[in-house]
């Protein structure tokens, strides 16, 4: 039993669907990255991307998910490795994106692609209810004169 089919939590068993494919995603270990928080409502995600330009990589949002895709294309330079510890091959990282995230842009410095997050933060809403007497109707008596 999860902690999402607790009865006092209604409408969030698409969370625990969520955190699953989450999880899924981050048992692949390339490219390596950081999260740090750079203010009080501010996120970066930085990845190492040695090796990748700027046209190698995209950046998008799909279904509440930060979705980061590089793929070198091959110039056609016909070279000759002796040993190959670079990797080159293509990627997909993902990341769930909580209500109220909006990216603000990314950046590419050093071989480090950097993807800075914002967390906006409403207002609290509060919502009175009105409680109502269950079965309330209006009740005439009438009563007897003649006595």
């Amino acid at each position: 039993m999860t902690v999402f089919n607790n009865p006092h939590l209604l409408g969030f068993d698409h969370f625990e669907r969520i955190l699953d494919r989450a999880a899924k995603a981050s048992a692949e270990g390339y490219p390596p990255y950081n999260i740090e928080q750079t203010g009080e409502n501010d996120i970066r995600i930085t990845l190492a991307v040695a090796g990748f330009t700027m046209d190698d990589l995209s950046v998008a949002i799909e279904d509440n998910q930060l979705v980061i895709r590089g793929k070198q294309v091959d110039d056609g330079a016909q070279r000759v490795f002796i040993h190959r510890g670079i990797a080159a091959r293509q990627f997909q990282r993902s990341f769930v994106l909580a209500e109220g995230i909006d990216v603000i842009g990314a950046t590419i410095d050093n071989g480090l692609l950097h993807v800075d997050l914002h967390r906006e933060v409403p207002e609290p809403e509060i919502k009175t209810i009105q409680i109502k007497k269950a079965g309330a109707q209006s009740q005439t008596i009438e009563m007897d004169h003649d006595s």
